[in-house]
């Protein structure tokens, strides 16, 4: 009878915020990557910001971002306290409420406006949402926007037996697949663990794989430690499994994915494969080729 062996992946490093803004007025984040210098331990993910919690204040007019342009990616929004309306030019518009993901693939180039929903600006209230940008391939970049509006409902919940749960926004796991459809293969799962509770979840052998801390306590593969807010462990390719083990309740994302190895050139909102192809897409936004909201 044949036996299956497992081999945990190599925690490469553990990391807070590399920096901590403001993005428009309605956002206040905290970056766990790029700001910490871990691009190629973390492709094909380009960046993570974690905003909030916060509270707000109920006010007149919506906070948020205006009108801004992206090229070359994606970008997925997590939304876990707070509501956010949003448009691009593409003609997609809705409301991301708890427990939603907004799945924005700028690919050729959208405009997109992300504000305080209405109510939430009227009432005020905590706000906490994470916002990951993925990267295409250089065959896709250019491909034609789309969008998945992903609602709480849509998302399927994987039970551990041990009391927590898994939501799986993309990718798989134990036989349960996410509602997310992607341009190359990666996970994105939201990771609820009770204070005692360990786990062993299967990655696949090649991928970046890293472990984000919301808010507790826990310890990856039993040799880094995550506490408190807005921490980070990243993994390395060899290896099929990570064990979490929280010493108190808390709330994770584990985020793995194919490494995409082909050059980035990055200005901002746009993110491609060469100098040249920027230099396009900063003139295409200029000429207003990238359409109107």
């Amino acid at each position: 009878m044949a036996t299956t062996t497992t081999t945990q992946k190599k925690v490469l490093g553990t990391y807070g915020a590399g920096s901590n803004h403001w993005v428009g007025d309605g956002f206040p984040v905290r970056n766990l990557f790029p700001s910490n210098g871990v691009q190629l331990e973390v492709s094909p993910f380009l960046m993570l910001d974690y905003a909030g919690p916060q509270y707000f204040k109920p006010a007149p007019k919506p906070r948020g971002v205006g009108e801004h342009p992206h090229r070359g990616f994606e970008t997925v929004t997590i939304a876990y306290q707070g509501s956010v309306a949003h448009r691009d030019s593409s003609g997609n518009s809705g409301t991301i409420y708890p427990g939603d993901v907004q799945w924005m693939t700028a690919a050729s180039g959208v405009l997109h406006e992300e504000l305080h929903e209405a109510e939430f600006t009227k009432n005020g209230g905590t706000f906490e949402m994470i916002q990951l940008w993925v990267n295409l391939p250089a065959k896709d970049k250019m491909s034609k926007p789309g969008y998945q509006a992903l609602t709480k409902e849509q998302i399927p919940t994987v039970n551990f037996p041990t009391g927590g749960h898994a939501r799986v926004i993309a990718g798989s796991l134990n036989g349960t697949s996410g509602p997310a459809k992607t341009f190359t293969s990666l996970n994105v799962w939201d990771v609820i663990l009770k204070a005692g509770e360990k786990v062993e979840l299967t990655v696949p052998e090649g991928h970046n794989t890293a472990v984000v801390l919301r808010k507790g306590d826990a310890i990856v593969n039993g040799t880094a430690t995550l506490t408190g807010e807005a921490r980070i462990a990243t993994l390395g390719r060899e290896g099929d499994t990570v064990t979490i083990e929280a010493t108190a309740d808390s709330e994770l994302v584990l985020l793995s994915g194919e490494p995409i190895n082909e050059p980035i050139a990055s200005y901002g909102p746009f993110v491609m494969n060469t100098r040249e192809e920027i230099v396009q897409a900063v003139e295409d936004f200029k000429s207003g080729r990238f359409g109107n909201l």
